[in-house]
């Protein structure tokens, strides 16, 4: 089993695992990248923070982009719609300042994703489904990022299939290793999509979470009608296209298959 870089093997008898470190070890083998051979990486978004890679020759059908959570910029979205000519919708209901995108499609919603529709302290919320559907892009090919500081484990897990299918591409900046509806999440979103990188969040590093190095991380799922795989364990990482999240502290990744 791969430790976070750094990190050694202790010999001798140790205490038994407890309920978080199942659970922990649980989502790390689920999130193990595979090898999908047709993907070829570009990286979206800012330099730093904000910037995600995809697999950019397999958005030639997306005909529109959601990015989720941009808190007053979102290069990752100005880039897939200039990129792909793609309408772009934005959702953010806590920061409300609509980014500039020269050259884009983008549509901004002072709305929240969530996994029912409400208002909570004044605030939207309504599911993906309802979102899309709202927007006329119900039975279009989408690309869909989403960074939501943990509200996005309970919309995975109330997002209908019909949803996952149309999703070409699905990145995601998850936020905690620790409870349970995470793995069971995960293992929602593997029935559609291969996990095809995972960078970790080095404003998040925290040895304690072994064998995760961080508590927020980057996952690129590609949806199986798309990804060709050969069988064969990827790369955690890092990619020669991933950055620091956060430039002036020190990273935290881990390497090899």
């Amino acid at each position: 089993m791969l430790l976070p870089k750094g990190a050694r093997e202790t010999s001798g008898p140790r205490e038994p695992r407890s309920y978080k470190e199942q659970v922990r070890q649980r989502l790390f083998v689920l999130l193990q990248p595979v090898t999908v051979t047709n993907c070829t990486i570009e990286r979206f978004g800012e330099p730093h923070d904000g910037g995600y890679l995809v697999c950019a020759n397999l958005l030639d059908s997306v005909q529109a982009a959601y990015s989720y959570g941009i808190s007053g910029y979102d290069q990752w979205g100005c880039d897939a719609s200039r990129k792909l000519e793609v309408p772009l919708h934005e959702y953010d209901c806590f920061d409300r300042r609509e980014p500039a995108c020269p050259g884009g499609d983008p549509r901004f919603h002072a709305e929240c994703i969530g996994p029912a529709a409400s208002v909570i302290d004044g605030k939207p919320f309504d599911t993906l489904a309802n979102q899309i559907a709202r927007n006329g892009d119900a039975g279009k090919r989408l690309v869909v990022k989403v960074d939501v500081e943990g509200a996005e484990w309970n919309a995975f897990l109330l997002t209908p299939d019909s949803v996952y299918e149309r999703i070409d591409q699905l990145i995601v900046e998850f936020h905690g290793v620790e409870d349970d509806r995470f793995p069971a999440a995960v293992e929602i979103l593997k029935r559609f999509f291969h996990v095809a990188h995972v960078h970790f969040n080095n404003y998040s590093c925290d040895p304690g979470l072994a064998p995760f190095p961080a508590g927020a991380y980057e996952v690129l799922f590609v949806n199986k009608r798309l990804g060709v795989v050969d069988g064969s364990e990827g790369e955690w990482g890092p990619h020669a296209l991933d950055a620091p999240n956060n430039p002036g502290a020190r990273d935290c990744q881990v390497s090899g298959k």
